[in-house]
């Protein structure tokens, strides 16, 4: 069976900057309150004439470069995202035309802020399926336009931002992937939920008027249950394939700092090993993991040969994690 690697990294995040100091103008909160219960200075915006294509086009365009292959040589693309440009054609297909991979096949993969670890799980699998030798994932989000920023409770959370990971057959062989844990909940789908714009409550000027096309969420029914199950997943996977916690870097979805320190602390990791920059780019939903690890690259917290640990929890509700021997 042949064995499947990440081989290259490639992230883009809008220029403009939401600050702390702008939410303040615009709904009832301070700096102190927003970093107290989620930890986010600053987030980034994609000005108007900016879709989630493009903001994924960029970061698969720096990962070939990065890897030095032309954009023929990818067989499948997968995006994740919930915010795609429209239903279809699918954001995949539109990345595909912007990149110029010819021949290659792919789809859009909605799982919300679990979608890149459900991308990876898929793209590890059609790599050891023996099918394909390149597969892109990519995560990308424009948050900001599903977003009521009259609602100071989901307002200050989120950001833009894409990212890239491209996952190949290993010509040596060598250990990539180990393993997965996904799950889901739909018994929690009401607790984190865009109300309209699909078959059970299209559009309309009264789904508008009522404000259903942006995020709705239970923030407390959605903090305990993503400590709980990012917990559970993290561990059973490690223990599945006999890692310890202590062997891991641990790059979480970036929901929530208070999230990410409670299930951290339930695994026993020491902070060193847990990566978390919400602080600059807020909850980018499906980006949120390929920039973290681009910042784990760059402060020198992951690097090749490490064992590396990835898990979110999202709307659905989602649930994942993936390990893997990091070889980028």
């Amino acid at each position: 069976m042949p064995t499947a690697q990440i081989t290259a990294l490639g992230t883009y995040t809008p220029p403009n900057l939401l600050t702390n100091a702008d939410l303040e103008k615009l709904v009832d909160t301070t700096n102190e309150w927003i970093l107290e219960r989620t930890g986010i200075h600053t987030r980034h915006i994609a000005p108007p004439e900016m879709a989630t294509s493009d903001m994924a086009a960029e970061a698969a365009k720096l990962l070939l470069a990065r890897r030095g292959i032309a954009p023929t040589d990818l067989e499948a693309i997968i995006v994740c995202t919930v915010t795609p440009d429209m239903f279809f054609p699918s954001t995949a297909c539109l990345v595909q035309d912007r990149i110029g991979a010819k021949g290659a096949w792919g789809f859009d993969l909605i799982a919300a802020c679990s979608g890149f670890v459900y991308g990876l799980t898929t793209a590890a699998n059609l790599i050891m399926a023996g099918t394909h030798k390149k597969v892109l994932v990519i995560g990308a989000d424009t948050m900001s336009r599903i977003i009521n920023y009259k609602d100071r409770a989901t307002c200050v959370l989120f950001g833009d931002g894409a990212g890239a990971m491209l996952v190949e057959a290993a010509e040596d062989g060598a250990p990539g992937f180990i393993g997965f844990h996904n799950e889901i909940d739909g018994s929690g789908g009401d607790f984190l939920k865009m109300p309209a714009g699909g078959s059970r409550c299209p559009s309309s000027h009264e789904t508008i008027d009522r404000e259903m096309h942006y995020v709705h969420q239970e923030g407390q029914q959605v903090f305990k249950y993503a400590v709980r199950k990012m917990e559970e997943a993290c561990r059973k996977v490690l223990q599945k394939h006999n890692v310890s916690a202590d062997q891991v870097i641990l790059i979480p979805h970036q929901a929530n700092r208070r999230i990410i320190t409670a299930a951290a602390e339930k695994l026993g990791l020491d902070p060193s090993r847990v990566m978390i920059n919400i602080d600059h780019f807020g909850n980018t939903t499906a980006a949120t993991i390929p920039l973290a690890t681009a910042d784990a690259i760059a402060e020198g917290r992951l690097k090749r040969g490490d064992t590396v640990l990835f898990a979110a929890v999202g709307a659905g509700f989602t649930v994942g994690a993936n390990l893997w021997r990091w070889t980028c």
